[in-house]
């Protein structure tokens, strides 16, 4: 067997490389940065120290999931603590009280206090989320759509009516006529974010996701999502996978001699293999007849297949990016009691706010954005006494904004006007809010990042932040699948593809790719399949299709 080329070392690449291992590949994975995490970056400074991508730690046992097939499990790889309160959120309009504290497993009561009467609409809404959600486990995420017939069983049937109604109604819509008190609505709704869209752009059957953190809660992995790219690497290594960092990959090599009929539009072909050049400008090539690409699919469809092979602008011009963003990163000095692990600032015109990032507009003087201060939970994070905030502005995704700069003790490196002008005024307005009066005075490093610095890391298409937005036309079997259908042996993961955004999802989309590939090859089987395709907990069903196949929570066996 040939070796089998990952590229991109951000969560998705390290999770398939390590399946594809475990199952007998001789696996090399190249990444471009010096560390790995692709979108989950990481920086520090004088004592502090930050996340740059991902915080959320939710659908924990997806990711207990990925280390079981490892032969691992997440309580032995990572230190877990339960937030408490899940996330504080604040309200333009309600500024003159106090913020409002969201506790998994007591959002009943909230929603009581907040508008008496709407705790049964919260319990059944919850109720809902959690039945799609399991549903979504069972038939929807860990397929890649290539036998629908499958999906027609009877608990799929019996649901139709119900799933269609959710998937052509927008969270929006679907929330607004459950909840009429603006605040309730704004903390259903602020989950579309998590997705790369609106919450009227984003289907309602969505609303799943309020389930995940008003009721099984938000967790956080002592030394942040760095300390789970570690726990990760650590075990892709042992599966005996080459890791290549600094490799920048300049092209997928393709013959056209491949086993499939030629296409109108676009020729069809196999993967040879990769070429990439180290940081010393050395070139490289590394034959392959499997290709994994977890990173950007436009990067790896428009840039590095060869010409005649490569997906037209054109297909791109009709989708949607997603929201790009400017990240602040701020070392402070002092505490800072008004805040907590996880914060939320709501504008009244949360609309307006998404309208503007969706059509590329400057954001308004007051926007809604998210604030995380791990040194609440971490304090390593942070010099004793201190605290670090990570704040996130949604942004248009517009590369043209520009890249961040760098100011520290060392340092003095400014960013792009426009990206330091929506930091500068994220910083007033987080003060004004919260009622930090000093909060400028007080910063004692910051760096920030703007959608120029996500092409240029992470090879993000339009200076995405999170990948393709998940709108109708872009989620579930809509969204592009694992597999290319033109090339064989090349397979994508990560968040531009099935099932889609978040690091859960990212980590679901490796087992995808490693049943497309034992697909694809049926005979090529290896003393490690047992190992790779067993279920890790009996708890949630055994192998169904085959004996490498691996049964994902909730299958059915029968």
């Amino acid at each position: 067997m040939s070796r089998t080329v990952v590229i991109g070392g951000g969560f998705a690449g390290l999770a398939t490389a390590g399946l594809l291992a475990k199952d007998g590949h001789d696996v090399v994975l190249l990444e471009q940065q010096e560390t790995l995490g692709g979108r989950s970056g990481r920086w520090s400074a004088q004592g502090f120290r930050f996340d740059t991508g991902p915080s959320w730690y939710l659908m924990p046992e997806v990711i207990d999931r990925w280390f079981r097939l490892m032969g691992s499990g997440a309580d032995q790889e990572l230190d877990l603590r339960q937030l408490t309160p899940g996330y504080r959120t604040f309200f333009e309009r309600h500024l003159d009280s106090e913020p409002v504290d969201v506790v998994s497993g007591e959002a009943g009561e909230l929603f009581e206090q907040l508008d008496p009467g709407s705790g049964k609409a919260l319990q059944r809404y919850l109720e809902s989320g959690a039945e799609v959600y399991e549903l979504a486990k069972k038939y929807f995420l860990y397929t890649n759509f290539t036998k629908p017939l499958e999906l027609m069983t009877p608990e799929v049937l019996k649901n139709l009516p119900r799933l269609g109604a959710l998937l052509s109604d927008s969270m929006e819509g679907y929330i607004a006529k459950r909840f009429p008190d603006p605040r309730e609505r704004q903390i259903l709704g602020y989950p579309a974010v998590f997705l790369g869209a609106a919450p009227d752009s984003a289907p309602a059957m969505y609303h799943l996701m309020s389930h995940l953190d008003l009721t099984d809660g938000v967790q956080y992995p002592q030394g942040g999502f760095a300390a789970l790219v570690d726990a990760m690497e650590r075990l892709v290594r042992e599966a005996g996978v080459e890791i290549v960092t600094g490799a920048t990959v300049t092209g997928i090599d393709v013959s056209s001699s491949g086993q499939f009929p030629p296409r109108l539009g676009r020729r069809r072909g196999a993967v040879t293999g990769v070429r990439y050049r180290l940081e010393d400008g050395t070139q490289e090539r590394e034959a392959a007849s499997v290709v994994v690409g977890a990173t950007d699919l436009h990067h790896l469809q428009t840039e590095l297949l060869p010409q005649p092979f490569r997906a037209p602008e054109s297909r791109w011009k009709r989708r949607d990016p997603g929201p790009s963003g400017v990240l602040v990163c701020l070392g402070v000095r002092g505490k800072l009691p008004e805040l907590v692990h996880h914060n939320l600032l709501f504008t009244a015109d949360w609309l307006d706010n998404f309208a503007r990032i969706a059509e590329g507009k400057e954001l308004a003087d007051e926007t809604s954005m998210y604030v995380c201060m791990t040194s609440a939970t971490d304090p390593g994070s942070a010099p004793d006494g201190d605290e670090n905030l990570f704040i996130l502005v949604p942004s248009p995704a517009v590369p043209e904004w520009g890249r961040g700069g760098i100011h520290t003790a060392e340092m003095n490196q400014p960013g792009s006007l426009q990206v330091e002008k929506v930091a500068d005024a994220a910083v007033a307005q987080l003060a004004r809010w919260a009622g930090i009066e000093d909060l400028a005075e007080r910063i004692e490093v910051r760096r920030t990042y703007g959608p120029a610095d996500f092409v240029s890391n992470v090879n993000a298409w339009r200076g995405s932040l999170l990948g393709p937005g998940h709108t109708l036309t872009q989620s579930a079997l809509f969204r592009p699948g694992v597999s290319d259908r033109g090339i064989k042996g090349l397979y994508y993961a990560g968040s531009s593809v099935r099932p889609g955004i978040g690091v859960p999802m990212c980590l679901i989309s490796s087992e995808v790719v490693l049943d497309a590939v034992r697909e694809a090859a049926p005979g090529e089987k290896s003393a490690a399949n047992t190992a790779a395709g067993s279920d890790p907990d009996p708890a949630v069903g055994s192998p169904s299709r085959s004996a490498t196949h691996i049964a994902h929570p909730g299958e059915r066996t029968d």
